[in-house]
């Protein structure tokens, strides 16, 4: 494997890993999805509620598969 491979087979793990943290904490889901939109906006990506929402569930999908 290439080091590019690892790498972008460890940041994907990362992010994964970061979704389900969010998902399990016991927080309430509006609490929850104002979180994720202050941790997207510090890093310059804006999304309304729609794709919030889509986000939330890819990430729940991706955790229960």
């Amino acid at each position: 494997m290439n080091n590019l491979t690892i790498l972008s087979a460890f940041l994907g793990g990362a992010i994964v890993g970061a979704g389900a943290a969010l998902l399990f904490a016991p927080e309430k889901g509006e609490d929850l999805r104002e979180r994720i939109k202050g941790i997207l906006r510090k890093r310059g990506i804006c999304c309304n509620d729609k794709e919030i929402d889509a986000l939330v569930e890819q990430l729940t999908t991706e955790i229960d598969d």
